[in-house]
């Protein structure tokens, strides 16, 4: 055979198997779109099915309904649901009167998100929220509450920590809101910014009560514990003290049980409420390397309780049937006998309730309907590749550059990932979680306000704008990157602890392991300013903003340490680019206003936090930073009517109170300024530095006298772990001055 002759064989066979290939992939593709449309009549099928059996379950419109959400709650942490060292009892008893689901899984394994998920009855690829910071609730979407109220409801939500607040949009058709626990000012890391759970309790039982009887209500009660730290009250803290989770578990039942047992026991109109009780997510207790939640999406995190109590519809029992997040609001609002909207993700689980779906799902396993997730923390806020899944009839796929499938009722622990061995199965997961996430474009992450970003830093929730990549690799990985988590994690505990240069060294380590995480290095930042190094803040702030510079947040930050470190004219010179653009950002005007203040410029100043206040009219704090430019620049008057307008607006600015209290000093009028400095202190005890400093002030001056009653104060209200020595001093003049 010539050259020639092999050649052109060879050519011939090539194109060949590249024409069997091509047809290979023709055939591939042809098969999942017919598996796609085969899916799509299986649901069709099942849709009937649910609502053919839907006809032997009763309905009872005009019920009440109590919607019970518990932050962070594995169902394995319940007695209900088997553990024997929980101290449940509340939720126990509800469990047994009423119908306890097994398999109820959240989409989302943070609390924004889940919540949006639970009161829409909307995957997070319909109504957009995908995490706590960054995000708001649409204004278009209904919700249970604009639902229940258009129907005649009464409506109130208590909601127990900031990531509810009302400014993320779930408040829209509420009667009542209350977030009322928000401080005016953010608090420092990791300082709580929640509300026990007995007096969140306690506000929805005063509105129950006080109520109309003729009208019916819709009552969202949030409780806060167990979220991490866990730090549960006594008794629960010497019951569990190797186990302060389930401590917390243990006080948050404890603290609906005023509310839920008088319901249980049928008294207080009991059968004439609908109670669902649920969690927004697990919380994963070192599972898989990850301390918390929020990052991976293992059952640990998606696995929540769901326990519904209506003794005039359902009888008890324990439903085998998978139940989702999505799949509450056609739930409740089907057991009202109303109308369900078309545009909802989830499906009613009255058959379930009822007890009159099991046959049909034990014939019809194949019909289950699939359960959608997704944890985008680590994408948004650290640059991790993201993580996005699919459950359906008891196997799992989680979509990474390393994919994992995982059989859930023979390994529910995930300990064996079955990818590689069933790439078939692997490739039918895909497909299947292609056709739920079809709609769903890129997450739309807006920049988080820096208040708002603050008051989630003091939950443990670290966020940071990140440049997203187009493209993720297996080191891009979140379960190969968890450790980093965990680093982070150790960070605040340290913290907590009051060990702030441990942490400090810790979180160096973790900048050394992932310079690119500028999660990192906003964390160092806050470190290093609160140890009083403010070149070591500002160095991890300009490192941060050079793998950010379009996230203006780090950019406001970066000057406000840069004016702080007295150098505001360089701080101008950074934000004037930023203050340029259109339109303008809140924190860049507000800094950049500060330093233009201590600058010398207080006109400039003035007219940038005017322009701020255009944007934000309600906002508080920038009539306290319009007052103390008005105090650099001398003019008092002014001032003081700027502080008392940031009270109008809100009565606990602990900074507008101790800027009233110096001028009220100043002013002679003693009374009034101890009353104001009281009323920092309460709103913020770290307001005692500056009554410190004030009193310290007056006695060099050589007003003993009027010094007095502050140091007073002081040494009533400082810590005496943080203020022991200067407590002492100011002990040792005020004897001396008896």
């Amino acid at each position: 055979m010539s050259r020639w002759n092999f050649c052109v064989q060879r050519s011939t066979s090539a194109n060949g198997r590249s024409k069997e290939s091509e047809r290979g992939r023709w055939v591939q593709r042809t098969f999942r779109t017919i598996a796609v449309v085969v899916f799509s009549l299986v649901l069709a099928a099942s849709a009937w099915r649910w609502s053919r059996s839907e006809s032997t379950a009763r309905r009872q419109p005009g019920l009440n309904v109590l919607l019970i959400t518990i932050d962070t709650l594995r169902a394995d942490a319940l007695g209900a649901y088997g553990n024997s060292r929980a101290s449940t009892p509340s939720i126990d008893r509800l469990a047994a009167a009423g119908v306890r689901f097994v398999d109820a899984h959240a989409h989302n394994v943070t609390t924004l998100p889940s919540h949006a998920n639970i009161l829409s009855g909307t995957y997070p690829t319909d109504h957009g929220v995908r995490d706590n910071a960054g995000f708001r609730f649409p204004a278009t979407v209904d919700t249970l509450a604009t639902l229940l109220k258009a129907r005649g409801y009464r409506t109130a939500a208590f909601v127990s920590a900031f990531p509810l607040d009302s400014r993320f949009g779930l408040d829209r058709g509420f009667d009542v809101y209350d977030d009322s626990f928000v401080d005016a000012q953010p608090r420092p890391a990791f300082l709580e910014q929640e509300r026990r759970g007995s007096e969140t309790v306690a506000l929805a039982q005063r509105w129950i009560d006080d109520g109309r009887k003729d009208q019916p209500y819709f009552c969202w009660l949030h409780l806060y514990e167990p979220h991490f730290p866990y730090a549960p009250p006594e008794p629960f803290a010497s019951r569990f003290p190797n186990d302060p989770y389930l401590g917390e578990v243990a006080a948050a039942d404890a603290a609906l049980a005023p509310l839920v047992e008088p319901i249980t026991s049928a008294g207080r109109d009991g059968r004439g409420t609908l109670v669902v009780l649920t969690a927004d997510h697990g919380e994963s207790l070192g599972e898989h390397g990850e301390t918390t939640h929020g990052i991976l999406a293992y059952e640990a995190t998606l696995r929540i309780p769901l326990i519904v109590f209506q003794p005039e519809l359902f009888k008890p029992r324990v439903a085998p049937e998978p139940a989702r997040h999505v799949d509450l609001l056609p739930t409740i609002l089907d057991a009202l006998s109303i109308h369900l909207p078309d545009s909802l993700a989830g499906r009613s689980l009255l058959p379930a309730l009822a007890g009159t779906s099991d046959a049909h799902a034990r014939a019809d396993a194949a019909l289950t309907e699939p359960i959608y997730f997704e944890a985008l923390s680590g994408n948004l806020n650290r640059g991790w590749a993201p993580l996005r899944g699919v459950i359906r009839n008891g196997m799992k796929y989680i979509e990474l550059p390393i994919p994992e499938l995982y059989d859930l009722q023979r390994d529910p622990d995930e300990q064996h990932n079955l990818a590689q061995s069933q790439p078939q199965r692997v490739e039918q997961m895909q497909a299947l979680l292609d056709t739920i996430r079809a709609p769903d474009g890129r997450a739309d992450h807006r920049t988080e306000t820096a208040d708002a970003r603050q008051r989630l830093h003091s939950l443990g929730y670290m966020s940071a704008a990140v440049t997203l990549p187009t493209r993720y690799t297996a080191s891009d990985d979140p379960k190969r990157l968890i450790g980093l988590d965990a680093l982070l994690q150790d960070v605040v505990r340290l913290y907590l602890a009051g060990d702030l240069r441990a942490a400090i060294t810790r979180c160096r380590q973790l900048v050394d392991r992932r310079p690119t995480m500028a999660v990192s290095l906003l964390e160092l930042a806050h470190l290093e300013r609160e140890s009083g190094n403010l070149p070591g803040a500002i160095d991890a702030l300009r490192r941060a903003a050079a793998l950010t510079p379009e996230d203006t947040q780090t950019i406001s930050l970066l000057g406000a340490y840069l004016t702080q470190a007295g150098r505001a004219r360089e701080a101008v010179d950074l934000l004037e680019p930023y203050g340029r653009r259109e339109p303008p950002d809140l924190q860049v005007l507000t800094s950049r206003a500060l330093a233009l203040a201590a600058a010398g410029r207080p006109s400039e100043a003035l007219s940038a936090l005017a322009q701020a206040r255009q944007q934000d009219p309600t906002n508080a704090m920038l009539r306290v930073e319009s007052g103390t430019v008005y105090l650099m620049a001398g003019d008092r008057l002014r001032a003081r009517g700027e502080f008392e307008a940031a009270l109008a607006l809100n009565r606990n600015v602990a900074r507008a109170h101790s800027s009233l209290g110096v001028i009220t000093a100043e002013d002679g009028r003693t009374d009034e300024a101890i009353a104001h400095w009281r009323q920092a202190l309460n709103a913020d005890p770290r307001e005692v530095s500056k009554l410190l400093a004030f009193a310290e002030f007056l006695r060099r001056r050589g007003h003993e006298t009027d010094a007095q009653p502050y140091l007073e104060l002081f040494v009533a209200s400082a810590s005496p772990q943080q203020y022991a020595r200067e407590i002492a001093r100011a002990r040792h003049w005020l004897v001396q001055r008896q």
